[in-house]
């Protein structure tokens, strides 16, 4: 039998998003990751008229979101430093399944804010229209070992963890079927 002040490892499930504007949030995610709708209702809680939730998934989870709206709430203001969740991350298998998904996002009219090769991971954030930021990543080294290894010796993830700026639009033009991840990437980027 486990102590009970042994940490017992669970993974995150899900996260809580209260907005204003629901709908927006709805199909932005639908757009962005493909998330669907498991269950919504209007005044979930049964004592909170003119609320509305949403329960979304984008794999076999009951929900990765939960998004609550509460009328009148007002939106943050962008821009400004404050106290909060950084950035929400969602991860792809490959190099081509995000950039893939970066063209078909770019495609309907989501551009990145950032877009960067971290040594671990290439990333790409966007802004969801609520302005929260959301990750759009993939592991370069292929595994959690390898990418903790690399996080805990590399002298050039210690200089530079946030990692150097990458041009999305050279690195599609760069990959190709015989080309390796590392030479993709090197080839978008901006020094």
């Amino acid at each position: 039998m486990a102590e009970r002040s042994e940490v017992k490892h669970s993974a995150l499930h899900h996260v809580g998003i209260t907005t204003g504007k629901i709908d927006e949030m709805l199909l932005w995610y639908s757009k962005a990751i493909g998330m669907k709708i498991n269950f919504e209702k209007v005044n979930p809680a049964g004592n909170l008229p003119g609320v509305k939730a949403a329960w979304v998934t984008n794999d076999k989870a009951n929900h990765r979101i939960a998004l609550i709206e509460i009328p009148g709430l007002p939106v943050a203001e962008t821009g400004r430093p404050r106290s909060s969740i950084s950035h929400l991350a969602f991860e792809y298998d490959s190099l081509d399944d995000l950039l893939d998904t970066y063209i078909r996002l770019r495609d309907i009219g989501i551009k990145p804010i950032v877009t960067a090769d971290q040594g671990i991971n290439i990333a790409f954030y966007y802004k969801d229209p609520d302005g929260n930021t959301v990750e759009l990543t993939m592991v370069m080294l292929g595994d959690w070992d390898k990418s903790t290894s690399f996080m805990k010796t590399s002298p050039a993830f210690a200089e530079m963890p946030m990692g150097k700026y990458v041009d999305v639009e050279k690195m599609l033009k760069a990959r190709g079927p015989r080309r390796r991840l590392q030479e993709t990437v090197k080839a978008a980027a901006e020094f």
